[in-house]
């Protein structure tokens, strides 16, 4: 008898969640001195559905034509960003350096071409970047795997091998010399 009442009294306890007190969308309300039961948005909130406020950002894309540039401004640790990545996730195809002789290309599969060609030098960034996101011929689409801004972050790395396959030593800043000849070394 003891057991049946602490059972009863116990299920009194439970109050679901479609009993709760609770407000209806647009209702109003006389808690908020505007009288409405929902807050508004707070400046700058943008929700999934709207469009990115950087143009271009996920597509490289703009008014049907390619992005020619970043959406973001390019420092020394984006770079970094993107020569990791772009480490992982290309060179096994396109080689550490572009030139389209990477491991797998070693082990027989078919090669991609080398970013060095003069064709590629003229190609805007928006094309690279929708090249990474949605795949070309052999390569499969990395849009999935690689975040937005990395891709960008590759993008820069990769202007980065092509400007340096024709750049002298005089366009390497003085402090940055010595390390790079130590990193060519190794």
């Amino acid at each position: 008898m003891a057991i049946a009442a602490t059972m009863v009294s116990l299920c009194g306890c439970v109050q679901k969640m479609n009993v709760q007190p609770k407000y209806a969308p647009y209702a109003s309300s006389d808690f908020f001195a505007d009288g409405g039961s929902a807050r508004p948005s707070i400046e700058g909130t943008v929700d999934r559905d709207s469009p990115l406020p950087v143009p271009g950002l996920d597509s490289g894309r703009v008014d049907g034509g390619w992005v020619d540039g970043y959406p973001f401004p390019i420092t020394e640790e984006r770079m970094r960003s993107g020569r990791k990545n772009y480490n992982i996730f290309c060179s096994p195809c396109h080689g550490y350096t572009g030139d389209g002789h990477g491991i797998v290309v070693e082990r027989g599969f078919r090669g991609p071409v080398s970013f060095h060609e003069a064709r590629f030098l003229r190609y805007p960034t928006g094309y690279f970047f929708e090249v990474i996101t949605n795949g070309r011929d052999a390569m499969f689409p990395y849009g999935s795997r690689i975040p937005t801004e990395q891709r960008w972050e590759i993008i820069a790395y990769l202007r980065a091998l092509q400007f340096s396959q024709n750049a002298s030593m005089s366009a390497v800043p003085e402090g940055a010399r010595e390390s790079l000849i130590q990193e060519a070394a190794q």
